[in-house]
């Protein structure tokens, strides 16, 4: 099979479709990886290393898209991408359909390609294997975020995260104790900010709470609970994640404009529509805005940043699943593994409903 590897030609993204030790495990199972030349770089990763692995390096980006059977990427493909495709081919990267504009979607559909979305392959707990690693990424970033977005050069409110002796530590509220939550009640502790962890599913916060030993405070996150904490929270964290769904916006601009001014949001949940209603889309060479009198902070791609962490950590998990396509052929391995079956978000160009 041909393996093709682009460099990710959105702006900000760092991370590589696979690494050199993954190409060397396709390459000796006989398949060919086409690299494109500096798609590793942003990772720490040379050509030279690709080279070594077994790949053959291209200077001509549209023949990685051209002659490939299955195309790995981080980020789903661009307009200018998708153009550049033969059609009747497999892409497998982090897909986001559910915030991908509908022309985009028309033109994978035209183009035939049968599409895997990382962040939804699902195993039988009910676990996303290959969006865990990165949520946990993204939630241990939000505190270092924090820090820098409460300082005043950064037009922030002057609070050190976790205060002093005499001087009270920032107000810091998780909503949501799925993987970016609980990562983030993590390092938010760490850095000696006071946490509220709220979510309206009680045995979540119950187990939050076990887990941190009563570190946090955990509260219910029903309307009225939501518009008190806005009024004191200095930091407040989205962490929703509903799978293959825009996720609710549960936190009203009202509530925004009740929270004390210069304080921040970290919509976290961004790249699913943003739970927050004031939210859009930023990057990370314009971060935030302001709204309401509040600072928002709403990147979808957080981990990208951090290249070559994040690199390693997401294909540490989605390795498996590459190798398995590459060796049996989509239509085989999905038939063979449920994990990836949940995964596909298109056959063929035909949408797959939602399981």
């Amino acid at each position: 099979m041909y393996i093709g590897i682009p460099k990710e030609h959105r702006p900000f993204e760092y991370r590589v479709g696979i690494t050199p030790a993954g190409v060397a495990l396709l390459t000796a199972l006989g398949h060919h990886c086409l690299v494109e030349t500096g798609a590793g770089m942003g990772s720490g990763f040379s050509d030279q290393e690709y080279e070594h692995a077994g790949a053959r390096i291209t200077f001509d980006v549209e023949e990685v898209f051209r002659r490939a059977d299955l195309i790995l990427k981080v980020q789903r493909p661009t307009e200018e991408e998708v153009d550049w495709m033969r059609g009747d081919q497999v892409v497998m990267a982090l897909m986001m359909l559910v915030s991908t504009r509908e022309s985009r979607i028309r033109a994978l559909q035209e183009k035939g390609i049968t599409a895997v979305a990382f962040e939804l392959i699902e195993d039988e707990n009910g676990k996303f294997p290959v969006r865990y690693p990165l949520s946990q990424i993204g939630g241990r970033m939000t505190a270092q975020i924090a820090a820098q977005y409460l300082q005043n050069n950064k037009n922030g409110k002057g609070i050190l995260l976790g205060g002093i002796a005499g001087v009270p530590p920032a107000e810091v509220v998780i909503v949501g104790t799925g993987v970016v939550g609980t990562h983030a009640a993590e390092a938010f502790i760490g850095s000696g900010a006071r946490v509220i962890l709220m979510d309206n599913d009680l045995n979540k916060l119950q187990a939050a709470y076990e887990k941190f030993d009563g570190r946090v405070t955990t509260m219910l996150s029903h309307e009225v609970n939501l518009a008190r904490v806005c009024t004191f929270a200095d930091v407040l964290v989205g962490a929703l994640h509903v799978p293959r769904q825009r996720v609710p916006q549960i936190v009203t601009r009202a509530m925004v404009r009740s929270m004390k001014p210069m304080s921040l949001i970290i919509d976290m949940s961004i790249d699913q529509g943003g739970c927050v209603e004031t939210s859009r889309p930023t990057q990370h060479d314009q971060p935030v805005f302001v709204t309401e009198g509040i600072i928002h902070y709403c990147v979808p791609n957080m981990p990208g940043v951090v290249g070559r962490t994040a690199t390693h950590a997401f294909l540490n998990a989605a390795m498996p699943y590459i190798q398995l396509v590459a060796e049996l052929g989509i239509d085989e391995a999905v038939a063979r593994n449920a994990d990836l079956q949940k995964g596909i978000v298109m056959q063929a160009g035909e949408l797959v409903p939602v399981l």
